[in-house]
């Protein structure tokens, strides 16, 4: 990543791998990295004609320097429409690629992303019935990934309406704290993205990722302006392609590879799935 931020952030906090990440007290917070992990999804677990969804998070410990930079282009070109991958067009791929360029200057964030077939023998076999359920599993797998060590983070999620009994929010962050047996996952909150330039930016990566999949297997015909951004992040990290999934520093991109095979061959590299 680049140079946007302020390197003297980083200099307050005292990382001491001696002290073990439960007990670790309040008063220790000059060692406690706390982290925004904004999330976002792209494709419905309940269609069955676009099996591919994608959940992807940005992590980073200080929006304001990415939000600022994006403001400020904003604001430079007089742009103020909604980002999405979805509605990519001339009139705001320049835009988007800004907002890309500015995610590659800025220091200290990271990007995790699950893409998975809802056909696919991992899905079938690990997740629930209930998409809303299955939303949930998925989640939480992409956080515990996300997590590290004496870090407590901050789940700013797109809203989405969902049913009554579903209650998200709530049961990520309960579940997730009761797995850790600790203060993992301070709090959930979704906003709608409208009102959000990092849960854009979400959106824009996560599209790349899942569009570069179906271009790869043929499920969709190519339209110039989403191949001409996944062409440019894939310039951006210097990778051939997605379908295998891709992973540096900063990035950590998974796609099960599942989806077109029996569940008599031995899949169990795969259904590790995502490292930290």
């Amino acid at each position: 990543m680049g140079l946007w931020g302020d390197t003297k952030t980083n200099m307050f906090f005292k990382s001491n791998k001696e002290i073990k990440t439960e007990d670790l007290k309040l008063a220790d917070f000059d060692k406690i990295w706390t982290k925004f992990c904004f999330l976002d999804e792209t494709g419905t677990l309940s269609d069955q004609k676009d099996q591919y969804f994608t959940v992807g998070i940005l992590k980073m410990s200080q929006p304001y320097y990415l939000q600022s930079k994006i403001s400020y282009e904003r604001s430079k070109v007089r742009f103020y429409d909604e980002i999405k991958f979805n509605k990519l067009s001339k009139n705001n791929i320049g835009f988007a690629k800004t907002a890309i360029d500015a995610l590659f200057e800025t220091r200290s964030i990271s990007f995790y992303s699950y893409s998975i077939s809802t056909k696919s023998d991992y899905y079938v076999k690990n997740f629930d019935t209930d998409p809303w359920m299955a939303y949930e599993q998925i989640t939480l797998k992409l956080l515990d990934v996300a997590l590290s060590r004496q870090e407590i983070i901050i789940l700013i999620a797109d809203y989405v309406t969902t049913p009554k009994d579903i209650r998200f929010e709530v049961e990520v962050k309960k579940k997730f704290n009761q797995e850790k047996e600790r203060l993992a996952l301070a709090g959930v909150c979704r906003f709608d993205s409208k009102s959000n330039d990092l849960l854009q930016l979400v959106d824009l990566l996560i599209g790349a990722v899942t569009y570069d999949i179906k271009f790869s297997k043929k499920l969709v015909g190519g339209s110039k302006y989403k191949i001409e951004i996944v062409n440019y992040l894939k310039g951006k990290l210097g990778a051939d392609s997605f379908l295998k999934g891709f992973k540096n520093y900063n990035f950590n991109i998974f796609v099960d590879k599942t989806d077109h095979l029996s569940l008599a061959t031995n899949n169990e590299a795969n259904e590790k799935g995502l490292s930290s």
